[in-house]
């Protein structure tokens, strides 16, 4: 159960109820703090229809973030966010894999993005291996769009578990295909 209400548009002043046309427990819960709901809205907002990064991409990172961090509430709603924007099925068992040490059939850009995103879970930063693996692929505007997502996204996993933040059951139908070891 979260630990601050899930608020309504109409429990919300009318300028900030279009931060609630994403019908999520956790737009409910930021919109608490509405100009820290906008500004956290705004990144979030960003890193999903501004950025050049390719989105596959980017959603793969955040989905290892999410899988890692044993973040059901994030790594459900990227499954089927993620789906939206070209991840499949065997991108997912492929991360899964990745995540155990054993081998996938992703794309050689595709699994140094998530080894990225696990050393800066695990181990704050990426390793100069790693960045410079992407960097061969990758921009610097890519570079810097791909560094701050799994960043934001470190902090979006924080802020679900310490907010307590409840997994709508329509995203919860997620968990039957893929289970997230160690989560109830």
């Amino acid at each position: 159960m979260a630990r601050l209400p899930y608020l309504e548009p109409d429990q919300v002043a009318e300028q900030y109820r279009d931060m609630l046309k994403r019908n999520t427990n956790l737009h409910k819960l930021l919109v608490n703090s509405p100009d820290m709901a906008r500004a956290f809205s705004g990144l979030g907002g960003y890193i999903r229809h501004g950025s050049k990064l390719d989105p596959r991409l980017r959603e793969l990172a955040i989905l290892q973030v999410g899988w890692i961090e044993k973040s059901e509430y994030e790594f459900t709603h990227h499954v089927k966010i993620g789906k939206e924007f070209g991840v499949t099925d065997a991108d997912i068992e492929g991360l899964i894999a990745e995540t155990a040490g054993k081998p996938s059939k992703l794309d050689p850009l595709a699994k140094a993005v998530l080894k990225g995103a696990r050393e800066m879970v695990r181990n704050l930063a990426m390793s100069e291996a790693t960045f410079a693996e992407i960097k061969k692929e990758l921009s610097d505007e890519h570079m810097v769009d791909l560094v701050l997502t799994i960043a934001f996204y470190c902090g979006v996993v924080r802020v679900l578990a310490t907010m307590q933040i409840d997994n709508e059951p329509y995203y919860k139908e997620v968990l039957q295909q893929y289970p997230i070891p160690g989560v109830k």
